[in-house]
């Protein structure tokens, strides 16, 4: 009878054992989904407020064209920015996009400051209070996409879920970063003295 008893309590041993090895990798990830699932909310966030910026866009520019009529390249500038930003997809592609998309907004505004008449302007004003507020929702939705993104990066570079990640097929998640010294630089503006 003692016999038969220690193959049952080793074959129990083993089922536990197997059972809470298959609870660990379930709970894994169930971990990996969730936190790729935030990056995925977190990254809609920020193209909703990127989308409501590029919106913005084509009125400011209508509302500053009567003001500054000879700095068409500039307007241009910030029309093709403005579609760039529309078209990237990915975090990096809207990385180049936005800074490209600040920078041209940013010599807009430097040129706006030389027209008093522009600066007064009420819908110009709307209009900038309006791109004041979404720079400040952006940033905010940016560090809740790089949280999450640091968070799931982290998770699939750690000890058990390192082990089941590559697998299972998560990846790390690109940052929302601008830290690229060639996107950070500010463009120069100049004023032409003949004008």
């Amino acid at each position: 009878m003692r016999e038969l008893e220690r193959p049952l309590t080793t074959s129990w041993i083993v089922a536990i054992g197997l059972a809470l090895a298959a609870l660990v990798v379930v709970l894994i990830y169930n971990g990996l989904v969730r936190a790729r699932a935030l990056v995925r909310e977190g990254w809609s966030g920020v193209t909703v407020q990127l989308r409501r910026r590029a919106d913005l866009i084509p009125n400011l520019v209508s509302s500053v064209k009567g003001y500054v009529e000879h700095e068409r390249g500039l307007l241009d500038a910030v029309t093709a920015r403005r579609a760039e930003a529309v078209q990237a997809r990915t975090a990096p592609e809207a990385v180049r996009a936005d800074t490209a998309l600040d920078g041209a907004l940013g010599r807009l505004m430097v040129v706006a400051e030389a027209y008093p008449a522009l600066k007064a302007d009420q819908a110009f004003l709307a209009l900038q209070a309006q791109l004041a507020e979404i720079e400040t929702e952006l940033q905010s939705a940016r560090r809740y996409y790089n949280a999450t993104v640091r968070d799931l990066n982290t998770r699939i570079a750690t000890f058990p879920a390192l082990l089941i990640a590559g697998p299972l097929g998560f990846r790390e998640e690109p940052s929302f970063t601008d830290d690229d010294p060639g996107l950070a630089a500010a463009p120069a503006v100049q004023f032409d003295a003949a004008r």
